[in-house]
């Protein structure tokens, strides 16, 4: 099965922050159990556009999607055995010490 990890931090200020080190560990140690299909960083939401279609015009709009006090990080996709494997995995992260993940398995028909 398949499943998306939504990787958040929150914009207050956190005691036990992880560093690039500790996300790397962490990357290398599901690549190496084989469970890490792909993931990435993404920019900051002030870099970010939205993009939606009104009446068949394209409407652009600066910044993320909605206000919130979570900014989106990053993510990846993981092949797990089963939704508690995918939770297991999505704990060890280290952002969930200080921001969240949110586990969403992918629509399988």
């Amino acid at each position: 099965m398949r499943f998306l990890l939504l990787i958040a931090v929150e914009d207050e200020p956190v005691t036990d922050e992880p560093t690039g080190d500790d996300v790397l560990r962490w990357v290398k140690e599901m690549d190496e159990r084989g469970v890490r299909v792909l993931g990435n960083r993404v920019v900051p939401p002030a870099e970010a556009t939205t993009v939606r279609v009104r009446n068949g015009d394209v409407v652009l709009t600066d910044g993320p999607f909605a206000e919130t006090r979570e900014q989106m990080a990053g993510f990846d996709i993981l092949e797990c055995e089963s939704f508690e494997e995918a939770i297991e995995v999505a704990a060890q992260h280290p952002v969930a010490r200080s921001g969240l993940i949110e586990v969403c398995p992918f629509w399988e028909p």
